[in-house]
């Protein structure tokens, strides 16, 4: 029964989560459709105090006083990871806390001691494989959960490590069970001689060394340092602990085989998902062609032309694959903008960017850093070309559900650090077309961009050129620059009112208490960018939640 139980906790969780997402989803349906014809929007901008109060100390609030997603670096190589949020940390406890009491509940400990260690290892062993189904769910790029339940991929990856440390250590606990057990009748020698005798035995002594292993290998000190190794080290472990599990249950007949069955079909849906979402956006009318341009700064435009229409809304992810630069490897990254723009053929690859896009399909465009692996070598081979131009092939895998739209807010703050702006500039776009033809309740758009040169304007000067030419742009978009480090003063100018550019890094705080004194509505504020920039954000934010009614949004890709 204690499968069951569990199978009834998730559930009642999923159904607390959806109730929540289905009554925020018709508030903002509400307030939407209520703020259309209304540009004071003065009852949105009120704040309740007890939400307040739930958001400034449980939704948003960090662990301790501020740090969050910046991480802990070590070195320039080594990582440490981050912090979950309060809310995060409550849930992960509260999960293996219930994981603890189900695997020793009732059970005398003083009673016999083989009795007590048969039903340890019993109940760790059901509860690792009844754990291993959310656990594959959670890892899927297909799971159905981050657009019913509203929750990110983010989150639900940083659930996935968790619940992967807690599958571990019961089946780690299982297999102590046994060997402590058989141990106190034969000694050590003898328990494992019974390990590698018995079949069923050896194959669950596999599957538990696996997830061990895999425990260690993705702890964030060595995924970080060497993710591109890492991932096919993850995905090779899995199958393994995945082949030795079933062997183990399927030699000795034993009923929790039917939990296998559905994380099996889990990670087949997946992987078949992922298949059919590839060859279908990227087959057929000559397929995808791709351009990347090296631009000042280290970073690379990458612009698909795709083989099939594209449906864009801001905040949507993809997966790129490039057999040229990456064999075997595939990397998220977010859609900076989506148009219809020529589609290249092969008179016009030594053309210029406007040239090498010829008939009418639809392109997305990426900003993507150098670093190092992936990024690295495709900045180094874009760059090594005598117009900094690279034409390859690219397969898209997508499209991945990004933020939440923000048409239901009076007042929209979006800031950004570097190529975090490529989270930006889609909602700035989405946001000043809706106030032009009046489907959004956004009377105020402000965007705010630190970056450490003005050379790194290059890397979105096309696209914002397309948003300030937008009608009635200038009634409803402000956009603040701050370069943090200038060679000089004589860089730094504001083109107009309404697009400033200061030096050195904006006092978040100063610019949200700015802002709030004329806020219109309810007021998003949006982060996306390094970790040090997201926890201020969230900081500033929290500290002003009793001033008026301020929702924070945080848009971040662990891994």
């Amino acid at each position: 029964m204690l499968s069951h139980y569990l199978l009834i906790v998730l559930g009642a969780i999923s159904a607390a989560l959806a109730i929540w997402r289905i009554t925020t989803l018709l508030v903002r349906y509400v307030r939407t459709v209520t703020c259309l014809q209304n540009d004071t929007q003065r009852y949105f901008a009120q704040p309740s105090e007890k939400y307040s109060w739930l958001k400034k100390n449980v939704v948003y609030a960090p662990i301790l006083s501020k740090r969050h997603n910046r991480e802990f670096q070590l070195s320039s190589a080594l990582n440490a990871g981050t912090l979950p949020t309060r809310l995060q940390l409550v849930f992960l406890l509260g999960y293996l806390a219930t994981n603890v009491a189900f695997c020793v509940i009732t059970i005398d400990f003083s009673g016999e001691f083989t009795a007590v260690a048969k039903l340890v290892r019993n109940r760790t062993g059901v509860l690792a494989v009844v754990n291993m189904i959310p656990l594959f769910l959670l890892a899927a790029r297909n799971n159905p959960l981050i657009s019913m339940l509203g929750i990110s991929f983010d989150t639900f990856n940083l659930l996935h490590r968790w619940l992967g440390r807690i599958v571990a250590l019961e089946a780690v606990a299982h297999t102590l069970a046994f060997l402590v057990s058989a141990a106190s009748d034969g000694g050590w020698a003898g328990a494992f001689n019974i390990v590698f005798k018995v079949q069923y035995m050896m194959w669950g002594f596999i599957s538990t060394l696996a997830m061990f292993v895999i425990c260690i290998q993705a702890s964030s000190i060595f995924r970080h340092a060497y993710y591109e190794t890492f991932k096919v080290a993850h995905i090779a472990l899995a199958i393994v602990s995945v082949i030795g599990l079933w062997y183990h249950l399927d030699l000795k007949k034993l009923p929790q085989l039917k939990y296998l069955y559905a994380v099996v079909a889990l990670w087949a849906f997946d992987r078949a998902a992922r298949l059919l979402r590839i060859g279908y956006r990227n087959i057929g009318a000559g397929g995808t062609k791709t351009l990347v341009e090296a631009l000042p700064g280290g970073a690379c435009r990458v612009t698909v032309t795709m083989a099939r229409p594209w449906n864009f809304k801001p905040g949507q992810h993809a997966y790129l694959y490039m057999p040229t630069i990456g064999f075997w490897q595939s990397h998220p990254f977010t859609v900076a903008w989506s148009d219809e723009a020529e589609h290249p053929d092969n008179e016009k690859l030594h053309m210029g960017r406007n040239d090498v896009l010829g008939a009418k399909k639809t392109t997305l465009s990426f900003i993507i850093r150098g670093r190092t692996g992936f990024t690295g070598a495709l900045y180094s081979q874009a760059a090594a070309r005598p117009d900094g131009k690279l034409i390859t092939r690219c397969l898209v895998e997508g499209p991945y559900r990004g933020s939440s739209r923000l048409h239901s807010y009076g007042t929209v703050m979006l800031f950004a650090g570097g190529v975090g702006i490529t989270q930006v500039v889609p909602h700035v776009r989405d946001l000043v077309a809706g106030y032009a033809n009046g489907t959004v309740a956004t009377r105020k758009v402000i965007m705010v961009w630190t970056i450490q040169s003005p050379e790194h304007l290059e890397w979105i000067r096309p696209w914002m050129s397309d948003v300030l030419a937008m009608e009635r742009r200038r009634e409803v978009l402000k956009i603040m620059l701050f370069v943090s480090r200038p060679r000089s003063t004589k860089e730094i100018h504001s083109p107009s009112s309404t697009v400033q550019m200061f030096p050195g890094r904006p006092n978040i705080d100063t610019l949200l208490g700015m802002e709030m004194e004329s806020q219109v509505g309810t007021m998003a504020v949006s982060v996306c960018g390094p970790g040090a920039l997201s926890d201020e954000v969230r900081r500033a934010v929290r500290s002003r939640q009793y001033q008026g009614s301020v929702d924070f949004v945080e848009e971040a890709f662990s891994w």
